[in-house]
């Protein structure tokens, strides 16, 4: 019997809008733990998944029957929808409309996973735009400032 096995795993990056800083620390374990279920359900198990209030990392292993693209936008829109659910403060929470997908090779797993753990200690030092266009240069990828930040 054909079988189709797939091993992906992708860091996947994205911010509040603007970087607003809506992620604080009461609804910081509350959202990744949402967050994760939708990944799951969505056949992309998560590794680990930490942030800070403008953004988040997670590394994930990919479906092999569900497009990444498809995966963030269903991840996105219902978290999105959830957040504003905890507060009426949080009506204006939304998420940047784009996202940063990172290929990890098995032998990337561990660093990447401890990169994602350490991310605020990582962000006493440097901001998002600093730590993505790091990433940009790393993976040789072409970004434009203009459509990038939003």
């Amino acid at each position: 019997m054909p079988q189709s096995l797939v091993c992906n795993y992708a860091h996947i990056v994205f911010s509040t809008k603007g970087r607003a800083p809506w992620i604080h620390v009461g609804i910081e374990p509350l959202l990744h733990a949402y967050m994760i279920g939708i990944f799951q359900k969505m056949d992309c198990p998560v590794i680990v998944m930490n942030g800070v209030p403008d953004h988040i990392h997670a590394l994930v292993r990919l479906s092999r029957k569900i497009p990444l693209m498809k995966v963030i936008e269903v991840v996105k829109c219902n978290s999105s929808k959830w957040v504003k659910q905890q507060d009426e403060l949080c009506n204006h929470f939304y998420w940047q409309r784009g996202y940063s997908s990172f290929s990890v090779g098995q032998k990337g797993i561990d660093s990447v996973a401890q990169y994602i753990r350490n991310q605020k200690e990582h962000h006493k030092s440097r901001d998002y735009k600093s730590e993505m266009r790091a990433w940009y240069k790393y993976y040789k990828m072409e970004y434009d400032e203009r459509y990038v930040w939003d």
